[in-house]
């Protein structure tokens, strides 16, 4: 179980994340959707997963990389909008939660229609 203050560190970088990336001029990953930020070890560390859209593999590498020459940017612009002492060490990870979404909805789909089919 998470400390209220972890969640609301995780809380805030959800909505300075996406404000962060959208000053930046990279097409690649300012509009990216960031969908959780999970904080490790307190404040110092934080995984941030993003969605990526079926991306190929190679579109999602330049894009994690990108990110990761981004990392200070971010860092700073957090700072920047609070008033913390540190920030914490992000790193990013694509997320493909909508995927997985879809195919639980597909497998209720398969559910319905054999009762259907079966007159249950």
């Amino acid at each position: 179980m998470k400390s209220v203050n972890i969640l609301k560190t995780q809380s805030l970088l959800m909505e300075l994340i996406p404000e962060a990336l959208c000053q930046l001029g990279d097409d690649r990953i300012n509009s990216l959707n960031i969908l959780e930020v999970d904080c490790k070890h307190g404040k110092y560390d934080a995984v941030v997963y993003f969605e990526h859209d079926d991306a190929s593999k190679d579109e999602l590498k330049e894009t994690i990389t990108q990110l990761k020459k981004a990392n200070g940017f971010i860092k700073s612009y957090c700072l920047g909008a609070t008033s913390w002492y540190k920030c914490p060490n992000f790193k990013f990870e694509p997320d493909n939660q909508a995927k997985r979404l879809s195919n639980i909805d597909r497998l209720f789909d398969q559910i319905a229609d054999k009762k259907d089919q079966n007159g249950v």
